[in-house]
């Protein structure tokens, strides 16, 4: 039984990581509100290395429209700016001296149709890597059932409960796409 415990909890905990990192891939995805999460990936160019956007300033959002970024050394504002500008998040930002104001542009019809086929495609590729940690939970099963470790019976209820683990998983991740499919589609 602790063997099908150990599957369990791995899928489980395998599952979960799953569903953080497309809960992370979607909220990179910007849906015409402004939102702190929307500049995560952005690296500036300080102090001779990369450095994440977060550590060289106070992000904040004024208001649905507006983000801005209140850089702590104003030496790197130039690169903060110019950091901003190469991102693939088509924004534009504009100096004050340390603090740099970045409008977020409404979406147009296009770009989210564009947004909701990556989106589309982040959660094909986490249903399928849940359906990956499915099948290694079943190989494991079928190994202790080829051992002799568990029975016929065991073996039908722990390959229920894997499935169950697993229909849980991809109703969380469709419930997370429609969200922000609904989002992303608000005008």
């Amino acid at each position: 039984m602790s063997d099908f415990s150990s599957i369990k909890t791995d899928s489980q905990n395998r599952m979960d990581k799953t569903l953080d990192s497309f809960k992370a891939d979607l909220s990179g995805l910007r849906a015409g509100r402004a939102h702190v999460s929307l500049l995560d990936g952005i690296m500036v160019e300080a102090y001779g290395s990369l450095t994440p956007l977060s550590q060289v300033g106070t992000i904040s959002v004024p208001d649905a429209r507006t983000l801005s970024v209140s850089v702590w050394d104003r030496g790197l504002s130039k690169s903060v700016e110019k950091a901003i500008m190469e991102s693939d998040l088509g924004l534009n930002p504009a100096s004050d001296g340390q603090l740099i104001r970045i409008p977020i542009p409404p979406l147009s019809e296009e770009r989210r149709k564009e947004l909701l086929k990556v989106a589309g495609k982040y959660a094909e590729n986490n249903k399928v890597a849940i359906r990956n940690i499915r099948r290694d939970a079943l190989d494991g099963i079928k190994k202790l059932k080829k051992d002799n470790a568990i029975s016929e019976d065991d073996e039908k209820r722990y390959e229920t409960e894997v499935q169950k683990l697993t229909d849980e998983a991809i109703k969380k991740i469709d419930e997370m796409m429609a969200q922000k499919e609904k989002d992303i589609m608000q005008v």
